[in-house]
């Protein structure tokens, strides 16, 4: 008797799982209804009023914290920053053919550009910070990253959109992709005139606008929003043709542009794996290194400091950049000359630079111990004085029975303002009438030369 095989089984298994997957990843439950969803980004594609003045004081914001390098204020910008709407509403109008849309969302995203970059300008004109930061250099040039967080991003945001139950997704997606930053250092650029900084950081924005709209376009397509319909078929071919030009006009550049930024990140990372790993030599080390790939060849230029090296060696590390894929690219290699010269030399400005630095050190340590070497010497002085005080206090108020004096630090609340204060404490056998504190306060003065005497009783 043969025996059957489970081959039946393991298919409606396999296709029982096939169908599990298929409801846990379906984007229709907990949607909104469409056109609910498409209200709601209508709405935010508006600039004006509330929301501009939102985007007026958010740019403040984000300056401010590129400015000051703070990375919380700069999240903080870009949460209470609404310039998501207009670029998604792009993608939603290009999704559902509405030119409508399309022309007031484009005409709004370009007046919240226009604002950003103006109001950053105006900061960056007048703020005494005019060093460049990190968090500022880091929005000058788009990477494959950031085109990676744009799209990704993008998607997130319009799924989260499109549900019943609003997330905080879409303040998270503004911060993931970054969309103030680059206006801000665009801002920047033009307030220093260094246009390298403002078509950099305007070319970041362009991309994360760009991926973010196409991927509410492709999430739109995917879940089938219902297009706009006309009575017109004559208009509606025309509005279709238009949306299409645009959709072509937009994604082909950007997607040329992000090609052309992968190639990028590509090449300067073997080239900085090649310096890494061959630009190593027993008596030689790296000073520094500049990767170049705008010009034609591509430029790695590096600077060697210590044992000069033959051009033998030269030679076979300029041809150990093929094995990298760095193949259209031009290796220059710098040397300092005599090696010996060349490490006194560093030793020199090193061993001066730790001078001048421990120098510094001890300067500050020094006033810091003549400081408290004065207050120790001024305490000693009052603990000397007040016994003698005392004794003479006595002579003068018989009905004095405990005395002491000290300096204490007195802050005044009002005006936030510190001072040391000569403080002294008595305690009469009866109490004194005001007229013999008046006596025992002026007299105090008198005695320690001090312009204010505070007298406390206990």
């Amino acid at each position: 008797m043969e025996a059957t095989t489970p081959k039946p089984r393991r298919k409606n298994q396999f296709i029982r799982f096939l169908l599990y997957l298929r409801d846990r990843f379906d984007l229709h439950d907990g949607k909104e209804d469409e056109l609910a969803t498409i209200e709601y980004i209508r709405k935010n594609v508006e600039f004006k009023g509330a929301n501009l003045w939102i985007l007026i004081f958010a740019i403040f914001v984000a300056s401010v914290g590129l400015n000051v390098n703070s990375t919380a204020v700069i999240i903080g910008a870009m949460l209470i920053s609404p310039l998501m709407g207009p670029i998604m509403g792009i993608g939603m109008a290009a999704g559902i053919n509405d030119f409508e849309l399309l022309k007031r969302s484009l005409r709004n995203l370009g007046v919240a550009v226009f604002i950003a970059i103006l109001t950053s300008t105006i900061y960056f004109n007048f703020t005494p910070l005019q060093d460049a930061q990190s968090e500022l250099l880091a929005r000058t040039e788009p990477t494959i990253w950031d085109v990676l967080i744009a799209l990704f991003g993008g998607l997130a945001g319009i799924v989260a959109g499109s549900r019943k139950e609003k997330s905080n997704a879409i303040p998270g997606v503004a911060i993931a992709t970054a969309l103030m930053p680059p206006l801000c250092t665009a801002g920047y650029g033009l307030a220093t005139f260094n246009f390298y900084y403002f078509f950099g950081a305007f070319y970041l924005f362009f991309i994360n606008s760009v991926f973010i709209s196409l991927s509410t376009y492709l999430i739109v397509r995917f879940m089938k929003y219902p297009k706009k319909e006309f009575l017109d078929h004559k208009k509606e071919k025309r509005v279709q043709t238009y949306i299409t030009i645009f959709t072509i006009l937009t994604i082909v550049p950007s997607v040329y542009l992000a090609y052309g930024i992968v190639l990028r990140s590509i090449w300067e990372e073997q080239a900085k794996r090649y310096v890494q790993i061959e630009m190593v030599f027993p008596k030689t080390q790296v000073l520094n290194s500049d990767f170049d790939y705008s010009q034609e060849p591509r430029r790695i230029e590096v600077n060697l400091i210590g044992e000069e090296l033959d051009s033998e060696t030269l030679k076979i590390a300029k041809e150990k950049a093929k094995e990298y894929d760095l193949e259209n690219t031009e290796i220059v290699i710098h040397q300092s000359g005599n090696g010996i010269a060349d490490m006194n030399v560093l030793r020199s400005d090193i061993l001066k630079d730790l001078y001048e630095r421990n120098e510094q050190i001890i300067q500050d340590k020094d006033q810091r111990i003549s400081l408290l070497e004065n207050e120790v010497a001024n305490y000693g002085q009052i603990r000397v004085l007040g016994k003698e005080i005392a004794q003479e206090a006595r002579i003068n108020h018989p009905n004095l029975s405990k005395f002491a004096l000290n300096r204490s630090l007195v802050t005044d609340l009002s005006e936030d303002t510190s001072d040391t204060l000569l403080v002294a404490y008595a305690q009469f056998k009866k109490k004194p009438n005001q007229s013999e504190t008046d006596k025992l306060v002026q007299w105090l003065k008198l005695r320690t030369k001090s312009d204010t005497v505070a007298l406390i009783l206990f």
